[in-house]
């Protein structure tokens, strides 16, 4: 396999071709305005190519937009940041002049019509040096290829993400609008609440006798309840759902309506969707666990009752798939507990320790796993705890393990070797609470952060599944990927292909576990309909 490393310089893009060492070797120079003709060339070779680049949401938004889709690259700047942290990683090998530099690197500005912006503090580093410096570390690692796997990974999931941008999420602004106007009213002017909002602020303002309240404001609102003679400490959802008082429910209301209109209203039509596609920007590796977060449209917390307007296109169908208890298999898998992967080859795995006599109800199952892996170990969880220990003794011993370990200030990581961030100085009156925080952070890291592993390999071969189903032409033109929320997917593709894509979904979710649970016997199945909107996938 040829690995070409691309960087810039003097105004122009020089192509590096790198040795087996990563030393370079041949280079050649090229107008910004010829990099995408020379990676389709390479791309259409005989030999695979693997790109190596800084950051690959500075490079892969201009080629996508020229027609260009890359099967392979190294992102440095993801790779740099998950070996600075992993215990898999030695540190004196990845330390160079310019590592302050990729400490502090950032992804780049959304696409914008020039190849390159100005002024990039990408440019300020050696991107040959980073990635020789990189492979040295991968070579010395005592955990080698599960390190590789997970840069790889990586690496595959920043190409993924580029392309949901590039394609976007089918969206009928007419439906969305439909939806809030159903809901809210008519679109109000600027500065005006919709005519229901108006209704409900009359409604709460009436109950609580405060003609002034603004419920929007926590501060405001939590005075006006103690002021009615309503013992709340908070004015969280929850806490308000416990009250028995005429006002509660109109102020329920309001307040679900105003989010929609803050997160999901008239505004956020008009900035995210364009072209009759919602163009999410997702940042893999977002979050500390690997998981992914995103820079705007709130892509993570798409409301189930907007999701009608994700509608597919005509003669389009989206395959929509989702996996059961995503982290409970993970963990079943990471830990090698026999038993708890044999409650998993049911459908539902809380089920399943039902019928293993674990415990009496599905409810108590999901409880005390969730408390297992989120630091729930009192209560009603807690008193589940014993019973899952001893029929789960390595799964739970795991999670035991990394919140102690946590506890103790240390470093825990995935199966791959992402590594948990060290915790701050804990104020000696606050230590014992500070530590029993951080034990519950660990705690589900390790769980998580896995769970987030599995989830990239799953898009990383499903989107080269896609690919080599059929079709010509551009990305957008073939099945492909068009949103990821954690452990969803949803595709968008031909008609006449949904079935093959549904098995093409189901085989890249097998081969995900088997890459990283081996032959351990760990089942992930899938929920996954053919539908015409998001919606109707249930």
């Amino acid at each position: 396999m040829e690995r070409i490393l691309l960087r810039r310089g003097a105004g122009a893009v020089e192509a590096v071709e790198l040795g087996a060492d990563g030393a370079a070797g041949r280079s050649t120079r090229l107008h910004a305005a010829a990099v995408a003709g020379f990676a389709a060339e390479r791309e259409g070779g005989a030999t695979p190519v693997r790109w190596v680049w800084d950051d690959t949401t500075r490079w892969y938004p201009a080629l996508l937009t020229a027609g260009v889709r890359v099967e392979r690259c190294t992102d440095l700047r993801l790779g740099h940041a998950i070996l600075r942290r992993s215990p898999f990683a030695a540190q004196d090998l990845l330390a160079g002049e310019d590592t302050p530099g990729w400490d502090a690197l950032q992804p780049g500005p959304p696409p914008d019509p020039a190849l390159f912006p100005l002024a990039d503090p990408a440019d300020l580093l050696d991107p040959v040096a980073e990635h020789r410096r990189q492979q040295a570390v991968l070579a010395a690692s005592p955990q080698r290829d599960r390190l590789a796997l997970l840069l790889a990974a990586e690496s595959s999931g920043a190409l993924v993400a580029a392309e949901l941008t590039h394609t976007g999420l089918p969206w009928r602004a007419d439906v969305h609008a439909r939806l809030l106007t159903g809901l809210l009213g008519a679109r109000p002017g600027a500065g005006r609440r919709p005519a229901v909002l108006e209704r409900l602020l009359e409604e709460v303002r009436a109950a609580f006798g405060a003609p002034a309240l603004n419920p929007d404001s926590p501060g405001e609102l939590l005075r006006v309840l103690q002021h009615a003679g309503l013992p709340v400490p908070d004015t969280r959802s929850w806490t308000l759902e416990q009250l028995d008082h005429p006002g509660i429910p109109a102020l329920l209301e309001y307040r679900k309506l105003s989010r929609l209109l803050a997160a999901n209203g008239w505004a956020w039509l008009d900035t995210w969707v364009r072209d009759g596609r919602f163009r999410a920007v997702f940042v893999p590796g977002g979050v500390v666990t690997g998981r992914w977060a995103s820079s705007g449209g709130g892509a993570l917390s798409v409301p189930t009752v907007v999701r009608p307007a994700a509608a597919a296109d005509e003669g389009w169908r989206f395959v929509v798939a989702d996996v059961a208890q995503l982290e409970p298999r993970v963990l079943a898998g990471m830990s090698g507990d026999d038993a708890m992967a044999q409650a998993a080859r049911a459908a539902d795995l809380y089920a399943g320790m039902v019928a293993a006599g674990t415990v009496a109800t599905r409810a108590d199952a999901k409880l005390g796993i969730l408390g297992a892996m989120y630091g729930g170990t009192r209560g009603e969880s807690g008193r589940m705890m014993p019973r899952l220990a001893r029929r789960y003794p390595r799964a739970i011993g795991l999670v035991e393990e990394a919140a102690r370990a946590g506890e103790r200030g240390e470093v825990v990581h995935t199966l791959l070797g992402r590594g948990s961030p060290l915790p701050g100085v804990w104020p000696h009156e606050e230590g014992d609470r500070a530590r029993r925080a951080w034990g519950r952070f660990t705690r589900n890291f390790v769980v998580q952060g896995t769970g987030a592993e599995w989830a990239l390999c799953w898009l990383a071969d499903l989107r080269n599944r896609l690919w080599r189903l059929g079709g010509e032409g551009d990305v957008e033109a073939r099945p492909h990927l068009a949103f990821f929320l954690h452990d969803e997917v949803v595709v968008h593709t031909p008609e006449h292909l949904a079935d093959e894509v549904a098995e093409a979904v189901r085989a890249a979710a097998s081969t995900a576990g088997r890459l990283l649970f081996g032959a351990f016997p760990v089942d992930f199945p899938l929920d996954v309909a053919v539908v015409r909107s998001w919606a109707d996938a249930g």
